[in-house]
């Protein structure tokens, strides 16, 4: 067996385990942080909105003995935008300018043909109005709209009200997060990025709901037991499912780093970014967001459940009387505890015996 398959064994058996739940404000922090960052960002320096959102033209040219680059800064000289330029399979280039209106799209094709040295007759001009990227952004929000009230539905529904929150909060802060970048970095925001945008949901859900289902097997019978918290089988949870979730996250971002990094970057294919940029941070952000923000927030919530604080008590309680007595407890000893555990439930720091039960040692303390 690999080393990381048989660390994925270790952690789902809870021999060994890193502590999320305990140490969640440290990510809370993070996380409030880089959103904080992230908003700034926006409110500052704004988005790039491209041509389908505030308008433009895009004008198509035969082949022509102009590089990419002079041909960008000509049309930059021309038009007080930043344009973007595409050479053609034909040899031909596709120069897309925004903020072109219809009345300065005939003077901008002329000087481009100068420029250029064609003639403007064989320069094909296309115009975008606003009004249709004001549609599309609408139908955006709608989208997006919908299918925040499908998942907490679903959610609700499969598993409980608590863990419907959670999910909500973590898809609101990796969306938050893309959208900064996008405003840091400066990238123009396209139709491409809408749809990354909506595609990155799934995979942000997917990681969640699959460390939400262990929990919910984890808490099965929870209050009949005083030997762990809900805390610490919500702990245990993420470690059993952490490195399914990181090969899963690797895999999928290795493809759109590609797109990213070498389409994008080094071939210079500009169209690129605008999918590949959102759906790279986007994944990093959803694998980061369903273990330390979802997870430990549904933590969170469900201890402040009347029936969560008297477990927790009593759980304590045992604990220190334990120790206060010098004893490990009986099952350390080998035997049989008194109490059930539920399947699944060992903490993640608890240290598996001959027999495959927990010694009770609770998450966090080695």
């Amino acid at each position: 067996m690999s080393r990381l398959g048989n660390l994925g064994a270790r952690l789902y058996q809870g021999e060994v385990g890193y502590d999320f739940v305990g140490k969640r404000k440290v990510w809370y922090g993070v996380s409030i942080l880089i959103t904080i960052t992230a908003i700034v960002a926006l409110a500052v320096q704004g988005l790039n909105m491209g041509i389908e959102f505030k308008g433009g033209a895009v004008f198509t040219t035969p082949k022509a003995d102009v590089s990419v680059s002079q041909a960008t800064e000509v049309a930059g000289e021309i038009s007080d935008h930043i344009p973007i330029v595409q050479e053609l399979g034909t040899g031909g280039l596709r120069i897309q300018i925004s903020g072109v209106d219809t009345a300065e799209a005939d003077r901008v094709q002329a000087e481009l043909a100068k420029a250029l040295n064609i003639e403007a007759a064989s320069i094909n001009a296309d115009l975008v109005g606003p009004s249709w990227g004001e549609q599309i952004a609408n139908k955006a929000w709608t989208g997006l709209g919908v299918f925040m009230l499908l998942v907490v539905i679903y959610l609700a529904i499969a598993f409980e009200w608590r863990m419907a929150v959670a999910a909500l909060v973590a898809l609101i802060h990796d969306i938050t997060i893309t959208v900064g970048i996008y405003a840091l970095v400066g990238f123009e925001v396209t139709v491409g990025t809408v749809i990354g945008l909506l595609t990155i949901l799934g995979y942000s859900l997917y990681d969640t709901v699959v460390v939400f289902d262990s929990l919910k097997e984890g808490q099965k019978d929870i209050t009949k037991q005083t030997r762990f918290t809900y805390s610490e089988i919500a702990n245990r949870s993420i470690n059993s499912t952490l490195v399914r979730s990181i090969n899963t996250t690797v895999v999928a971002l290795l493809p759109v780093a590609g797109l990213l990094f070498i389409g994008g970057g080094f071939l210079g294919a500009g169209m690129l970014n605008d999918i590949s940029l959102s759906l790279f941070v986007g994944l990093a952000a959803g694998a980061y967001s369903s273990i330390f923000i979802a997870t430990p927030l549904v933590a969170d919530l469900k201890e402040r459940d009347p029936q969560m604080k008297a477990l927790k008590k009593r759980v304590l309680a045992k604990r220190a009387a334990a120790e206060a007595r010098g004893e490990a407890g009986e099952d350390q000893q080998g035997e049989a505890p008194d109490d059930a555990v539920p399947d699944g439930a060992a903490p993640a720091g608890a240290v598996v015996g001959p027999r495959g039960r927990g010694r009770g040692r609770p998450s966090g303390r080695r």
